[in-house]
C-alpha cells in the first residue's frame, strides 16, 4: 500500500520554480466553463507557503482588485494549475506576511531579492 501511494505522489508532484514569501507569482489555472477550456491568471504576493516538500504543499496569494483583497489557497501540485512563473523575487525576512493584510502605503511595499 505504501508503494502505490509513493508512484502515485512522485506522477503528481509538478516541477516548479521557487517560490517564497515575498515573491510576485503569476498563476495560469484551467477553468472548465461548460465544453470550453481556457485559462485564468492570478498575480499577487506570496504571503505564506506551507507543507514545503510534500504533495499537500500549498501557496497563499494575495492581490488588490479595485481596493478589495483578495486571497487564494492554492495547491502546488494541482492539476488545474497549468503553470506558475514568478514575476518578482521580494526580500522580507519572515516566513508569514500575514501583517500585509493591514498594511498600507510604505509599509506595504517589499524590496527586490538581487
Amino acid at each position: 500500500m505504501d508503494k502505490i501511494m509513493q508512484e502515485f505522489t512522485k506522477e503528481q508532484k509538478k516541477k516548479l520554480p521557487e517560490i517564497r514569501p515575498g515573491d510576485t507569482v503569476r498563476i495560469f489555472e484551467k477553468i472548465k466553463e461548460g465544453e470550453k477550456e481556457r485559462i485564468r491568471t492570478f498575480e499577487g504576493v506570496v504571503l505564506a507557503r506551507k507543507h514545503r516538500k510534500e504533495i499537500g504543499a500549498t501557496i497563499t496569494v494575495r492581490r488588490v482588485v479595485k481596493g478589495v483583497g483578495v486571497e487564494r489557497i492554492l495547491p502546488l501540485h494541482s492539476p488545474i494549475i497549468e503553470k506558475i512563473e514568478v514575476v518578482r523575487k521580494g526580500r522580507v525576512r519572515r516566513a508569514k506576511l500575514y501583517y500585509l493584510r493591514t498594511a498600507k502605503g510604505k509599509k506595504a511595499r517589499i524590496k527586490e531579492r538581487k
